[in-house]
């Protein structure tokens, strides 16, 4: 696995900063490396190795020598040993964040940005249990975190002593695994066993608790190389027979559709995919998780689906007669009505993850294994056999539905006094470089408007919350994947209610000098329920109205940064370039009426088919499929 990391170091444009340019000292063989997982950084070779330390000391040295460059954390009585080791590292940055929920979605952050593994430090009891959602968020979206926590001493585990949590109990569910140390003997193995199983096969968080007593004591620092966990076997290797079978499938196909998820990311097969994709003259729609894997300039690339997706993605993947899932697990918010979506597909899955596959919905051809070698197998077979695509009455017809029902169309006749949030969307996407700057969005309204309008043309440059939906993980997110990657542009886009979360980290990027960009969409309300209560409940707002938001700007202010807001459309095209060219933070708050929708939508447990506001540009580019008219505050 660490040879694969390497390589993707060299090439991928999400190899960020000083993350990216490290490498492990010592070249190893390919096939020793994906068996061992080997660390990233020098391992044996530190220079700390055989050396007499405490097991606090153990700890700092274990990250030196995965290659670790930056810890995120806050300090406590139970973690105070490792704090004091750690302040004489001369390899690792701590980022001292202001919650440990936003210390973990920060280290998520920096995570899916650099491909790197996340490394927190909290303290026990409380500090414990507030990183929970965070380690949740990283498991739901396969980001690779290695969590920290102090624990009391342990004589006293188990008798409700002071600022005790059991941490490895209340997490089992969230975590790909869990320790509890007992033994300075089994510190270093731990470790290296806990970065192997977070970054090899489907990627995930793992943590470590660390009694306090234990971390005084004495031992012989000796790092391993190599992992011996016999019942933890990631298949990468795609089965031969399976691989024939889905060519033969794919050769036949007329309306094939590549499902492409966030294993595509994972796995670093972007550039796999879109050869088979150019092969065989197949489009591609994406999950929130998968967008960036798949060019959006690309001709054959449909862009989402799902609830929020295109019409013309949508009915692609109902008619279509092949599905091939590429990293992506049928979600509900995908599938919608799920007996009767895609109904005359058949289905090829591959994952590296056997659990996934046929979860949801049965697979035809099930492929268990990496989607870097599985997708390159098939494309190497598919070319061997001078395969020939099938596909242009099917893509002439999808590019027809693209003309017919676009996302956003400027005769929709909206209010010339209101800010529009697709418009908003594509005025942001038109100024950013998409290689090289990273958007990062919180969870709401605002986020399906981001999938839905920004472009994003590589991997790793396009960040949010999928599994879970976690407001308050875009902001902490941002500055993780702004501290990893310095030399790119981070912009969070945020909504006021998920912002107001965590906005307490104004204080980390003030401190560290992160340049990340704020854009909040404000409508003052929580736009997503206020839609679903607009739309399904006859507009009963109920607790979803947010008076009392604060002045942003004078938030900002507070916290050192620059802010401004704007309220009419004359003002945002020159209030972005000010945010995107300013030299430190920005906050811009962009209001916008209560009353937007974010369509089109597909209603909970309908088809995915049955879209409700897309435009039809046959009809005079105007939203078909409304609710009725009279329902209590219906929106655009």
């Amino acid at each position: 696995m660490s040879e694969r990391i390497e390589e993707r170091d060299a090439r991928d444009p999400a190899a960020c900063g000083a993350a990216g340019r490290q490498k492990a000292s010592a070249p190893r063989a390919a096939a020793s490396a994906a068996a061992v997982g080997a660390p990233r950084g020098l391992g044996s070779g530190t220079a700390k190795q055989g050396s007499t330390m405490i097991a606090a000391e153990a700890v700092i040295a274990s990250l030196e020598a995965e290659g670790v460059d930056v810890v995120f954390g806050y300090p406590g009585g139970q973690a105070i040993k490792m704090y004091d080791a750690l302040y004489d590292s001369q390899q690792i940055t701590h980022v001292l964040s202001r919650h440990e929920q936003g210390a973990v979605h920060e280290a998520d952050g920096y995570a899916r940005a650099t491909g790197n593994v996340g490394v927190v430090i909290v303290t026990s009891g409380p500090g414990a249990t507030n990183t929970v959602t965070g380690i949740a968020t990283a498991y739901m979206d396969s980001v690779p975190l290695v969590v920290i926590t102090g624990q009391v001493p342990r004589g006293v585990i188990g008798t409700d002593s002071f600022q005790e949590s059991d941490i490895v109990g209340i997490s089992m569910p969230v975590v790909k695994h869990s320790y509890l140390l007992q033994s300075t003997d089994e510190l270093t193995r731990t470790f290296r066993e806990a970065f192997h199983i977070a970054k090899t096969g489907r990627p995930g968080p793992v943590l470590i608790d660390v009694p306090s007593d234990l971390a005084s004591e004495s031992m012989v620092f000796s790092y391993p190389d190599e992992v011996n966990l016999p019942s933890y076997k990631p298949t990468y290797r795609g089965n031969a027979k399976q691989i024939k079978q889905a060519v033969a499938r794919i050769k036949q196909a007329e309306r094939p559709v590549l499902y492409v998820g966030g294993g595509i990311v994972s796995s670093g097969a972007s550039d796999e995919l879109i050869r088979l994709a150019e092969l065989m003259q197949i489009p591609a729609v994406t999950t929130l998780m998968g967008k960036g894997a798949f060019p959006a300039s690309h001709k054959l690339n449909l862009g989402p689906v799902g609830m929020h997706g295109s019409k013309y993605a949508n009915l692609a993947m109902t008619e279509s007669d092949l599905i091939i899932a590429a990293g992506a697990r049928f979600s509900d918010r995908v599938t919608g009505k799920l007996d009767e979506f895609a109904p005359r597909a058949d289905v090829i899955h591959i994952d590296i993850d056997p659990a996934e596959i046929g979860k949801v919905r049965e697979v035809q051809i099930p492929i268990v294994g990496d989607l870097k070698g599985v997708l390159a197998g098939i494309v190497a077979a598919l070319e061997k056999e001078n395969a020939q695509p099938a596909t242009s009455d099917w893509v002439e017809k999808i590019a027809a539905w693209r003309s017919r029902y676009p996302f956003y169309h400027p005769d929709l006749g909206d209010n010339p006094e209101e800010i529009v949030p697709e418009v908003v969307m594509r005025k942001l996407s038109a100024l950013l470089d998409p290689h090289k700057s990273i958007v990062v969005t919180e969870v709401g309204q605002h986020q399906m408007w981001a999938a839905q309008s920004i472009d994003r043309e590589a991997p790793r440059t396009f960040l949010s919350s999928g599994g879970l939906g976690t407001m308050g993980f875009g902001f902490p997110a941002a500055i993780g994947a702004a501290i990893g990657c310095p030399e790119k542009r981070v912009v969070c886009v945020a909504g006021d209610g998920s912002f107001q979360m965590n906005s307490q980290e104004m204080a980390t990027a003030a401190v560290h000098g992160t340049p990340v960009k704020v854009l909040i969409m404000d409508n003052r309300c929580l736009g997503m329920v206020h839609q679903w209560q607009r739309l399904f409940y006859e507009g009963r707002y109920s607790a979803t109205l947010l008076d009392a938001t604060p002045d942003f700007v004078k938030l900002a202010d507070a916290y050192g940064w620059q802010g401004e807001r704007v309220e009419h459309p004359d003002q945002l095209d020159a209030a972005l370039a000010r945010m995107l060219e300013a030299p430190g933070p920005y906050l811009l708050d962009v209001a916008i009426s209560r009353d937007q929708n974010v369509y089109p939508m597909v209603a909970p447990g309908r088809a995915l088919d049955e879209v409700m506001g897309a435009i039809d540009v046959a009809v005079g580019a105007v939203r078909i499929d409304v609710p009725a008219a009279g329902q209590k505050g219906e929106g655009r």
